[in-house]
């Protein structure tokens, strides 16, 4: 998913909707790590793209938060 996408798809969420996706994330790079750990695959760029996502989805919930305050 190009990354203009994914960013519009993460704004139509819900703050407890993006929680939920943070969540997801955090398991995936979890599962990544230990991949990676155990030498299965080359995984260094998912890892990368999972942190950053991840990094979005709570930029977004920041910013959805300082709005309803």
């Amino acid at each position: 998913m190009k990354r203009k996408e994914q960013m519009d798809q993460l704004r139509d969420m819900s703050v407890e909707e993006l929680r939920d996706q943070a969540d997801a994330l955090k398991e995936s790079l979890f599962r990544l790590k230990f991949r990676k750990t155990l030498g299965v695959g080359e995984t260094v760029g998912d890892i990368r793209r999972e942190k950053k996502t991840l990094a979005r989805v709570y930029t977004l919930i920041q910013q959805k938060e300082e709005k309803t305050k």
